[in-house]
């Protein structure tokens, strides 16, 4: 029966990883970087500004 047990172990870690690695792996809806590149462009606008300005 112990020998049971210790053989079950690695088997639920398997299952586990396998539910794991599908659940980190699914696709999402992501919202877009649009937000993400205004602010980069808005922040290489205020670089440039401060190095032509000085």
């Amino acid at each position: 029966m112990a020998a049971l047990a210790w053989l079950l172990i690695p088997l639920l870690a398997a299952i586990g990883a396998g539910l794991w690695g599908g659940w980190a792996s699914r696709n999402r809806e992501t919202a877009g970087d649009g937000s993400e590149l205004a602010g980069y462009a808005r922040f290489r606008e205020a670089m440039e500004k401060s190095h032509t300005g000085g």
